[in-house]
């Protein structure tokens, strides 16, 4: 079984700081192609938001459980009804990370998601949207 996790990496010319303060807005990267709702505060230890898209076929509750300003940000999925699925709290105890480094003048953004493994009935369509987002975020911070 594989298990490797679902990771999304570009490079930007804009500084860790700016790619950091954005990140934390979720509302600013994680929508604009699901009729994305975002209920709920992302910017500080334990903020806790909600995230509904597709009409509700997809709710879950993420926790932010670790901060390194500038350099890393993980929400834990505290909560999921994925109801497209058969296992509808398959993203539970998962974790959506942000890794920010700089190379050079270049600052380098890694996303992962935790947990979301090939094994997952999710895998396919999650990574699929994920990379949507991650390339429009990419897109965003040229």
């Amino acid at each position: 079984m594989e298990t490797k996790n679902f990771s999304y990496s570009f490079e930007s010319t804009k500084a860790p700081e700016t790619i950091f303060t954005l990140l934390l807005d979720v509302k600013k990267w994680w929508s604009g192609f699901y009729e994305e709702t975002i209920i709920g505060e992302s910017k500080k230890p334990n903020d806790v938001f909600s995230f509904k898209a597709g009409g509700g076929m997809h709710y879950t509750v993420q926790k932010l459980v670790e901060v390194i300003p500038n350099k890393k940000i993980v929400w834990l999925v505290t909560e999921s009804n994925l109801s497209f699925l058969k296992e509808v709290d398959e993203w539970d105890d998962t974790k959506i990370c942000f890794d920010i480094s700089q190379i050079g003048n270049k600052t380098k953004v890694t996303f992962t998601h935790d947990g979301l493994v090939p094994a997952f009935e999710c895998y396919g369509a999650c990574s699929s949207a994920w990379t949507n987002y991650m390339q429009q975020l990419e897109n965003t911070l040229r």
